[in-house]
């Protein structure tokens, strides 16, 4: 079997704690350097859960693997986000718990049993820590750098870069650090006597989108957050290290512009509270320079919103004149600034026969709604002549949970192997370059995510470490593909190398435009600049200053270029 060169991110083998080079590489379960039994008891009597041994999601069906597990769990839950993220093997995407050898041969542990026969570890840590506080975490890392260890950190498991996972690695798990606090007068530590109260709420690591809603609204409070089914995604971890894009940010702007206050822990040990009057650099990159690079996040801080009404506008469009559906797609895109400065946001998808969206607007009366959207109603009906039908409704909500719990509360949030691409678009782009990119979006598959411009553009370029490119978006396209456990090897490669043109084609197009490093693939062009812009250097600079023993590093994060594709040796 052919080895996938592009998956050359997520393979491994045996390295030495010091390589053939001279490098300096990190210590994985399969080598000597990796503790024994002893140390590990000891290990167990210094944090307050038993250690973890995390297996794959699949394991349960192979009673060799998990004699005590419920295979039919397993099938019944498959797609849940909740349940996958219940479990420190277990990653959103499967793939990322399987690994490829060098040599053609597959580590896995896939759900139909029978095309591997054995369940396999792959990618997923072998033991770690259940951490429920600070000092757990603490507890972790200090082992760590005192092992040498691969480290990772995971949370929740939704990850498309395979950060939270990693062979032969130990991990420390944050998952059910669930604390909550509401403040309706919280002052940032350090903050002079005069600073103004903020209306906020205190997420432990482990607090998932789902929880934090329902926490705020029990306040009459809203909040800016993930829009997934399920709610699943961390609301403390990841989505805030990327930037946090939500529905409510063209009016609230990204979740790295309402953290107030972030706890962490660094590769010392040392536990810190950074804001905007301490360590205000290292805060700075927190918000939006990657996440599993500078520590561990323990709990963050966010600004609320009072509650308010909110009008939901439902797009759909059909036809099989592909000259007609390009033309309505590229209006739309050139119609995204005038959506977004007019309050409106949402998500839609794009086929060669389709397009639809649902775009919401808070605090805007159905009046004012239907006559912000009565251009588009109308250019789309003045297509029917050209064999394009289209539809719209629009709902009034009283708040923006009742509209939440619906459409987002469930629904399918994990269990396919997928990759894909996003792209920031610019209003340079779409004002001039629509008709280009509307064919790419087309060709691929498209969705996007109306959750730039309006606030998101109003703020500093250089007011967080986030990629500068936000600040003049008004719209992220995303492109991708899935396959089925058992493809061969052949067949991904090929997907691999048309996604690859396809992410070619997207970057030559609009080469500024950058990329979100949330909902992204391992093959972006450039990817310094494509994630941080022209932050990277200053992020490069404080992930050096608070990471001293260089425990953190990731899949395509900063720093991540001063080592060898496995992230196991530095040069």
């Amino acid at each position: 079997m052919k080895v996938l060169s592009a998956f050359s991110h997520i393979v491994t083998w045996g390295l030495s704690t010091t390589s053939q080079t001279g490098q300096e590489c990190v210590c994985t379960s399969d080598q000597p350097c990796w503790p024994n039994a002893e140390e590990f008891s000891q290990f167990q009597t210094l944090v307050s859960q038993p250690l973890i041994y995390p297996v794959p999601t699949a394991s349960a069906c192979y009673p060799t693997s998990d004699p005590s597990g419920n295979c039919t769990e397993v099938i019944e839950n498959w797609t849940d986000g909740n349940w996958r993220s219940s479990m420190p093997g277990s990653m959103e995407v499967p793939h990322f718990e399987t690994i490829m050898f060098k040599n053609g041969t597959i580590d896995a542990c896939y759900l139909n049993t029978t095309i591997t026969g054995a369940c396999g570890q792959g990618r997923v840590p072998v033991i770690g820590v259940d951490a429920r506080s600070v000092a757990d975490i603490q507890a972790g890392v200090n082992f760590a750098v005192k092992h040498n260890l691969k480290l990772v950190v995971k949370n929740t498991g939704h990850d498309y870069l395979g950060r939270s996972a990693a062979r032969g690695s130990f991990v420390v798990w944050t998952h059910n650090m669930k604390n909550i606090t509401y403040s309706p007068a919280f002052v940032p530590q350090g903050a002079p006597a005069n600073e103004t109260y903020y209306d906020a709420v205190t997420l432990g690591a482990g607090v998932q989108w789902y929880e934090a809603y329902d926490a705020v609204d029990q306040y009459g409070r809203i909040m800016v957050g993930g829009m997934s089914f399920g709610g699943s995604v961390g609301a403390a971890g990841g989505w805030l290290a990327g930037g946090g894009h939500s529905a409510l940010s063209p009016t609230y702007g990204l979740g790295v512009d309402n953290a107030i206050e972030i706890s962490v822990v660094l590769s010392t040990g040392e536990y810190l509270t950074v804001n905007s009057y301490q360590n205000s650099d290292l805060f700075w990159a927190l918000r939006g320079g990657g996440g599993g690079t500078y520590g561990i996040v323990t709990s963050v801080t966010y600004r609320t919103y009072p509650s308010i009404p909110l009008q939901l506008y439902e797009f759909q469009a059909n036809s099989t004149n592909s000259s007609a559906m390009l033309q309505l797609v590229g209006e739309l895109l050139r119609s995204q600034p005038q959506f977004t400065d007019d309050g409106w946001s949402g998500y839609g998808s794009i086929s060669n026969q389709t397009l639809s969206f649902g775009y919401m607007a808070p605090n805007m009366t159905n009046e004012t709604a239907t006559a912000t959207t009565q251009a588009w109603t109308n250019y789309a009906l003045s297509l029917e002549p050209w064999g394009v039908t289209s539809g719209t409704v629009m709902y009034s909500y009283p708040s923006f949970y009742d509209l939440y719990e619906p459409l987002f509360s469930t629904g399918p949030s994990g269990g396919v192997n997928l990759m894909f691409s996003s792209r920031l678009l610019s209003r340079d782009t779409v004002a001039n370059k629509y008709k280009e990119v509307a064919q790419v979006l087309i060709d691929c598959g498209a969705t996007f995510n109306m959750i730039a411009g309006g606030k998101v553009n109003q703020i500093d370029p250089d007011s967080a470490g986030l990629n500068p490119a936000w600040r003049n978006a008004v719209v992220e396209t995303v492109c991708g593909f899935s396959w089925q456990d058992g493809t061969s090897t052949t067949e991904i490669q090929e997907l691999i190398d048309r996604f690859r043109g396809r992410i070619k084609t997207m970057y030559d197009l609009t080469p500024n435009d950058g990329a979100y490093f949330n909902e992204a693939s391992l093959f972006e062009i450039n990817w310094q600049e494509t994630f941080f812009g022209s932050h990277y250097s200053a992020l490069k600079s404080i992930k050096n200053k608070y990471d001293p023993h260089k425990l953190f590093v990731v899949a395509e994060g900063v720093g991540s270029d001063d080592w060898n594709k496995e992230l196991t040796c530095r040069f």
